[in-house]
């Protein structure tokens, strides 16, 4: 496919995704950079709605990064348990806040660069929080969802994070980026499952190749190849 090609089914596949959700804003709840971080770490093979109920007593025992930094890891991997991988995302969060605490005089940075020295941040959540933080557009978060549907669409043939994320930042405009990221996980929710896509209901579908979908059945459901 000509570059030109692709540009243009990205960009229709980008106003149909804001028809379906034309406001758009995170569902992890916080009140501040540091907050959204620490959630947007939890939520690592968690839902948000999960996290949501756990952050509560988090902030209200450690709400800020010195106080978490002075944190035993034992009794906040209490607090934290039913997100999951409670013992390194508890670890990481600790480190996290010392660096942020120690290094950035107690302010979330508002780098990429810099972000990605924190420990359990990458790339994805570096956006996350930049974008829902700051409304800084540095780049393009890419989880699960976005990078499936990315390559269904025929917007990306690789399949590391980093490689799909400088495709997706060359197809659309900058400051759609944090957005495309929200839309494409809500829609990959929604409507195209990693096992079932609802390809016969899908509004997506008459620009998208189904890369990776085996032939929708008679309920209009597909499957993944």
């Amino acid at each position: 496919m000509k570059r030109t090609e692709k540009a243009n089914r990205a960009m229709a596949v980008l106003e149909l995704l804001k028809k379906r959700y034309p406001v758009t804003e995170t569902m992890l709840v916080h009140e501040n950079p540091w907050e959204l971080l620490v959630a947007t770490v939890l939520a690592a093979q968690c839902t948000d709605a999960r996290v949501n109920t756990i952050t509560p007593e988090l902030f209200r025992r450690w709400p800020d990064p010195a106080s978490l930094a002075g944190a035993s890891q034992e009794e906040l991997e209490d607090v934290i348990h039913a997100a999951g991988f409670y013992h390194s995302k508890a670890k990481n969060l600790i480190g996290a806040a010392r660096r942020v605490t120690d290094v950035f005089g107690g302010e979330v940075p508002r780098t990429i660069e810099e972000l990605v020295t924190l420990p359990g941040v990458a790339r994805k959540t570096a956006n996350v929080v930049l974008w829902g933080g700051f409304g800084i557009n540095q780049g393009l978060a890419v989880d699960t969802h976005v990078k499936r549907l990315s390559f269904r669409l025929g917007l990306t043939k690789n399949t590391d994070p980093v490689k799909i994320e400088q495709d997706l930042i060359k197809l659309f405009p900058r400051e759609e980026w944090g957005d495309v990221n929200h839309r494409l996980v809500w829609f990959g929710r929604d409507v195209c499952d990693a096992r079932k896509p609802s390809c016969g209901t899908c509004e997506l579908s008459p620009l998208c190749p189904r890369n990776g979908v085996k032939s929708t059945d008679a309920s209009g459901r597909s499957a993944q190849g």
